[in-house]
């Protein structure tokens, strides 16, 4: 996995999973998750992350350290149905001493946590009816949530992740910590729409709040680097060509990217960068970024994407790592399909610089589902000569 990340050509083109849902469903806890995927034949990472204790749903999409907010703080939620509403709205307040934060949202049919509203989650964005921040006004309220871990729950972590590495360092594993957020976070307390629309109207304010967020996310780093991981993940889903022009990533992104690469590498960390859509557009400000490996690579979600001229692109300078899709190609597609999609990665991306995985996930836990994760896997085998 190093040999790939940094450019090289390992014996065979790695096969690790960005991410696993319907394998995590079957297995009892992270160490059992790895040595079933090491029974499968692949090339897992160990996650100190996924090591780590469980905080519960506040910050599920925002992994890596404790999330508690400090004392003060206080917590109110509701639900309430208006009159001829599809669903209920669901209400949640924040009280700081520095001011008063509100989220609503509908709760649709496919929300999964009851009556509760989670405070950094990728559930709120497109239900939200108000997110929670909208204004400058509401920055030193937000600098109140986003608060230092508490030492007590830190010795926690650092526990789990000396646990976890000792097993990865027996197993000969990568490690990896994260997940670093950056407009991921932009869309879970303010909304994407209202992001961009800001980059636009309100550059000032927009470069405020990307500023408390970097600030928070930074210390996060710090905190996820101690361990000294091979490889540190950012979040990038909600940076891409989805929602930002390559104007607008240069003069908000960019420069908080960079300065968080900069960061893993000074901590002897790679740097990697999930962006499922826009890698061909953003190809020359991912390599100025600093970013040793390209996380999510999918020529069926991202309608842009070219496999031949990204490698091209990319080829010594970024490593990649993706290359079949998950939900259609292998959820719900053929095993001929499956075949026909894995050779074609391996062919354009590999051998040098590439790990081959679904992108982003299989969730699907059915028998048939897990079938086609079988096959895809025996297609990996057959073509790098595992068998």
């Amino acid at each position: 996995m190093l040999t790939a990340i940094e450019g090289g050509r390992p014996d065979h083109v790695p096969l690790s999973f960005m991410i696993f849902q319907a394998l995590r469903g079957r297995s009892e806890g992270w160490r059992d998750f790895v040595e079933r995927s090491l029974e499968l034949g692949m090339d897992p990472v160990v996650s100190l992350a996924a090591a780590a204790p469980s905080d519960g749903p506040e910050h599920s999409d925002a992994p890596g350290t404790p999330l508690s907010f400090p004392r003060g703080v206080t917590v109110r939620e509701w639900r309430e149905r208006p009159p001829g509403a599809r669903y209920p709205l669901l209400h949640k307040e924040y009280l700081t001493a520095s001011g008063n934060l509100s989220v609503a949202v509908h709760r649709t049919d496919d929300w999964p946590y009851g009556d509760h509203v989670p405070f950094l989650n990728d559930y709120i964005e497109p239900r939200a009816i108000k997110h929670l921040v909208t204004s400058p006004e509401d920055l030193g309220a937000l600098r109140e949530l986003l608060a230092e871990p508490k030492a007590a729950d830190l010795a926690d972590y650092r526990a789990a992740w000396k646990e976890a590495q000792a097993f990865a360092a027996h197993k000969q594993l990568l490690t990896t910590a994260g997940q670093g957020v950056g407009a991921d976070a932009l869309a879970w307390i303010f909304g994407l729409t209202n992001a961009v629309m800001a980059a636009v109207d309100r550059p000032d304010f927009l470069d405020a709040l990307l500023d408390v967020i970097f600030r928070w996310n930074r210390r996060r780093m710090e905190i996820m680097l101690e361990p000294a991981p091979d490889l540190f993940i950012r979040r990038g889903w909600y940076e891409g060509t989805s929602f930002w022009s390559p104007t607008l990533f240069r003069r908000f992104l960019l420069p908080r990217i960079k300065s968080e690469a900069r960061l893993a590498h000074e901590a002897g960390s790679r740097f990697g960068y999930i962006m499922t859509v826009g890698g061909n557009q953003f190809a020359g400000l991912l390599i100025e970024a600093g970013v040793d490996v390209l996380i999510g690579i999918d020529d069926v979600q991202d309608h842009g994407m070219r496999f031949t001229e990204l490698k091209q692109k990319l080829q010594g300078r970024i490593a990649l790592w993706g290359g079949v899709n998950g939900f259609l190609t292998i959820e719900d597609g053929s095993e001929e399909d499956i075949r026909k999609a894995t050779a074609a990665a391996l062919e354009t991306l590999g051998p040098d610089g590439f790990i081959l995985s679904p992108v982003d996930n299989i969730r699907n836990a059915s028998e048939a589902t897990w079938r086609k994760v079988l096959c895809f896997i025996d297609a990996w085998k057959q073509a790098v000569g595992k068998v």
